[in-house]
């Protein structure tokens, strides 16, 4: 279940609702195009923008959308612990196949408050559960010491690391036997050349067909393949984090007729300057 492109898909608005034609169409372009797992309600979906109302009903389109053809992974993390095991216990009960946390933001716990905060909700939810660490988004990282005591609770099943840093995914990998996932783009083909077995894209929002195929190429040791996707990919990777994420990527969809780019503040559009930059790395690689 956890290998392969797994999108964190973005949350399609409209007119401040939830657009929920554009989302159920966006889950099957991805599926259509080689997806292995769907993530709704991750930091690329706008979570935090949404009430607990609409985090649940995204949660349950993706489900009823996907139906059963890629596992669907809900994004169940929280500031609070309370909130996080209420989120992750729904998304159970409406048959999500896993539920990915991220680390409590703002609070800044201590890594013995970070052990506690994850085992508690594995303790209570019967389902497997992801780590999700991006330390420059929330301002904590989980330390590998830590990360190897959390891998023992049999529910805790991967990590998604966004650090950044080949050295944190690699002394995870000396410690335990955790499933490592990219949360990187950039690095996705690095982290799997040290053991990760995929990746939860942003990128692959749209371009799901090529980060699939780059995964998959390296994952069945062709790695000539999956080296010249990475470069062929690689511009436009860069390009669609060069405003906070979602920015560029909901810019992008909306180029390709996808969905409308409506973001929720305090996000904001996409540059008028970063409009024609994005609009050229897309067109590089035939998008547009």
């Amino acid at each position: 279940m956890f290998s392969g492109s797994i999108c964190a898909v973005v949350t399609p608005f409209k007119n401040g609702m939830v657009d929920e034609v554009k989302l159920e169409k966006l889950v099957e372009f991805q599926i259509a195009n080689g997806t292995k797992g769907i993530v709704p309600c991750g930091t690329t979906g706008e979570s935090a923008t949404m009430s607990h109302e609409e985090h649940r009903r995204v949660i349950k389109i993706v489900i009823n959308a996907a139906a059963g053809r890629v596992p669907v992974i809900a994004g169940t993390g929280s500031n609070s612990t309370d909130e996080a095991l209420s989120l992750t216990k729904f998304a159970k009960d409406a048959g999500a196949q896993a539920a990915l946390l991220i680390t409590p933001y703002y609070i800044k716990p201590t890594q013995e408050g970070l052990y506690r905060h994850y085992r508690k909700v594995a303790d209570e939810v019967e389902l497997p559960q992801i780590l999700y660490n991006v330390p420059s988004r929330t301002g904590v990282s989980i330390n590998p010491e830590t990360v190897e005591r959390l891998a023992q609770h049999p529910n805790i099943v991967a990590i998604k690391d966004a650090t950044g840093s080949l050295d944190y995914a690699s002394e995870i990998r000396s410690r335990c036997n955790i499933t490592i996932l990219s949360g990187n783009d950039s690095l996705n083909l690095p982290l799997l050349s040290i053991g990760a077995k995929g990746a939860i894209s942003v990128v692959a929002n749209v371009i799901p067909r090529l980060v699939s195929d780059m995964i998959e190429s390296f994952l069945a040791g062709d790695t000539k393949k999956a080296e010249e996707i990475h470069k062929k990919i690689f511009p436009l990777t860069r390009t669609l984090f060069i405003e906070t994420n979602p920015i560029p990527v909901k810019a992008a969809l909306e180029m390709m007729g996808l969905m409308g780019g409506e973001i929720r503040m305090p996000l904001t559009p996409l540059s008028d300057k970063n409009v024609s930059l994005l609009k050229s790395e897309m067109e590089k690689i035939n998008l547009l």
